[in-house]
């Protein structure tokens, strides 16, 4: 419990410092204002920050802003513009509208445009106050989306470049000796970004940038736009390049761009220019990521195209199946009557009732008919009422109200059902259409590389043995084991349990173990490729409450590394030095509804003469497996095939346990062994 609450203490300090970052984020971008008073980037972090406690701390930090950098007359339209895009975000939390990039700059580009237009149109001026409103109101909406992807698990670096921007924006008229701070940093952002990510990010980069400083400025100018475009055009364009050319260009870039202008405007310029050209040069190595890039060579032979090809053809593959076994789960039965919640309600009220027989066998019709003609107005306002039902019924019904508590909470109950199956049959549609459309752009794709032909691999230091069992009484084991060898040397052994026995759970975990290694022989992660596994067979199996037990151990038999991945598999046993290691999981098998996404992760190191045996469920009792334990202390052979049928052989006498068996057990031996 104590490491509970830590990992909580943890958790709630995290959420904290994210809500503060929001607060102090909101408040510093008030300070880069425009003409007109508009705080534009301000704005839009607070609608790309949304509703809930994220949206209320933006909005916390927008106040505090506007009573800092604002003046008053400024302030009231943007801190109403602000409380508008929150309401409206909270309003629209939880709909579908929310899933859509677009909707919160849209948002808060239009609430703006709605609230300062009001103020525009009632200025001195507002064919002039017009255009400045418009182009802030673009601000907002290009802000918004930036900003949207900030605090994600792994944020965009354009959106991290264009936070950086607009907060040395805010920058901008702290000057030294007429040098503006904000804008000669912004320089340096320019001709790193430039350098680093090349002549397309670099030009875009230089001209939004210019842009913004040009109009935040109120010069009436495009000269920065023009010498920061140019600038990192150039910059970027110095691939294999040194950092001292780039600086050099970008210098020069902004004395081309200000040769037309006046001295005054040429000065700050320069000398915003060169002060960020030697920061850039200024900057330490190991900011940068090591070389410039350069074109990439042709591959030598075609052995890399084709493993591609391979993996591509394989994944598509294994998505095409995990869609072919989705359309093949029947059809959800028809939606249940909504004369169940009469019928149960009547079983809990009127069985005891007196008049019963008089309600339900004399008058048997009618009240059949008052039920009947009650139901509309149930589904449609989601509660029962007296007045639904005829007067006759009312009136002769001496437990009406317990009759009407009790329909009241059948019908939550049945309106309960209803939704969820409806949202599952979407879930599952949206899901079989997805995986329908990754399949084919993965063949498409492949097809487009070209015909691939057969590698050859060599085989290497290991030996496998397996054994099945069915139930007693059954032809056909419910447990799969396979072993196989994937095109980058990562020896993968899966045993899956279906549920139950027989040949329905043998198709169960036959599929489960071919749609698993076509993903791992297309080169996904194993983890990556169980937690895809597990989502699938949680919509497949919905209807069915089918599931499967998962094992899987991947190893280099070069290092002896390894490691064992269970989704409510039955344990595992390593032998190694003498001694027997048990090797467990606590998640649930793969396909239940409600289970963890991620399956339970052992890593191990497998040495010389090691054994490790995978087993299903039926094998031993996890309860009590001492003696599985102390035969593998005591195993002094080394045919991993032996040792399974023997497991298999002592498991029949020693256990009770009426379920299908399976074994697999993976051998080093000491001895290096090739195999074919």
């Amino acid at each position: 419990m104590r490491q509970g609450h830590i990992i909580l203490g943890r958790e709630q300090q995290g959420r904290l410092l994210r809500l503060g970052v929001r607060f102090f984020l909101a408040a510093a971008l008030t300070a880069s204002q425009t003409p007109g008073g508009y705080a534009p980037f301000a704005l839009g972090f607070a609608s790309a920050s949304g509703g809930g406690a994220e949206g209320a701390a933006a909005l916390a930090g927008t106040v505090l802003g506007a009573a800092v950098f604002m003046d008053f007359y400024s302030a009231l339209p943007f801190l109403a513009a602000v409380v508008l895009v929150f309401t409206t975000a909270c309003a629209f939390r939880d709909s579908w509208l929310m899933e859509r990039r677009s909707f919160l700059p849209l948002t808060g580009t239009g609430l703006f445009l709605a609230v300062a237009g009001i103020y525009v149109a009632q200025s001195l001026s507002p064919l002039r106050d017009a255009p400045l409103c418009a182009a802030a109101a673009v601000l907002v909406g290009l802000s918004a989306w930036f900003y949207g992807p900030l605090f994600q698990e792994r944020p965009e670096p354009d959106s991290l470049l264009f936070l950086v921007g607009s907060l040395l924006l805010a920058l901008a008229d702290v000057e030294i000796l007429t040098v503006s701070v904000g804008r000669s940093l912004l320089g340096l952002l320019l001709v790193y970004t430039a350098y680093e990510r090349g002549l397309p990010a670099g030009a875009a980069a230089g001209l939004g940038a210019g842009l913004a400083a040009d109009f935040c400025s109120g010069s009436g100018t495009v000269l920065y736009a023009a010498a920061w475009g140019l600038g990192g055009l150039l910059a970027g364009s110095r691939s294999g390049g040194r950092r001292i050319g780039a600086s050099a260009v970008f210098w020069c870039a902004s004395l081309l761009a200000s040769l037309p202008v006046s001295g005054e405007l040429r000065a700050p310029l320069l000398a915003e220019a060169g002060l960020g050209a030697v920061l850039f040069l200024l900057l330490p190595g190991r900011l940068f990521g090591g070389k410039r890039v350069k074109r990439a060579e042709p591959l030598e032979a075609p052995a890399g195209l084709e493993r591609l090809k391979a993996q591509l053809t394989g994944a598509a593959g294994a998505l095409r199946d995990l869609y072919e076994s989705m359309n093949r789960v029947p059809a959800p039965a028809t939606e249940e009557n909504p004369a169940i919640v009469f019928d149960r309600a009547a079983e809990k009220v009127c069985r005891g009732c007196a008049l019963c027989e008089l309600c339900w066998q004399r008058e048997y019709s009618g009240t059949f008919n008052a039920l009947n003609d009650a139901t509309p107005y149930l589904l449609e306002r989601g509660r029962a009422l007296a007045k639904d039902f005829p007067g006759y019924f009312s009136s002769r019904c001496i437990h009406m109200p317990d009759f009407l508590t009790a329909v009241n909470g059948e019908l939550s109950a049945y309106l309960l059902r209803r939704q969820y199956r409806r949202q599952l049959e979407e879930t599952r549609r949206s899901a079989r259409g997805q995986y329908a459309q990754l399949s084919e752009l993965l063949t498409a794709t492949a097809a487009g590389l070209g015909e691939t032909s057969p590698v050859s691999g060599e085989g290497n230091t290991y030996r496998i043995g397996a054994a099945l069992r069915p139930k007693d009484g059954e032809t056909a084991c419910g447990d799969t084991v396979t072993a196989f060898r994937t095109e980058s040397g990562l020896l993968c052994l899966l045993l899956a349990d279906g549920m139950g026995s027989g040949e329905a759970a043998r198709k169960e975990s036959a599929l489960t173990c071919r749609l698993l290694r076509q993903f791992l022989e297309a080169g996904i992660a194993p983890e990556a490729a169980l937690k895809t596994l597990n989502s699938a067979m949680a919509l497949r199996g919905a209807d069915t409450g089918s599931f499967t037990t998962i094992d899987l151990v991947t190893c280099r038999p070069e290092t002896g590394e390894a490691a064992v991945y269970k989704f409510g598999a039955a344990p595992s046993y390593l032998k190694k030095s003498g001694t027997v290691r048990r090797i467990t999981g606590g998640t649930l098998p793969a396909g239940l509804r409600g289970a963890p996404a991620a399956p339970d992760v052992t890593n191990l190191t497998l040495e010389p003469g090691s054994f490790l045996v995978m087993i299903s469920d039926g094998v031993a009792d996890p309860a009590r497996d001492e003696w599985l334990q102390d035969l593998l202390a005591g195993w002094s052979g080394d045919d991993p095939q032996t040792l399974a049928n023997f497991l298999l052989s002592e498991s029949r006498h020693r256990e009770t346990l009426d379920d299908d068996c399976g074994i697999q057990i993976l051998y080093l031996p000491e001895t290096p062994v090739k195999k074919v």
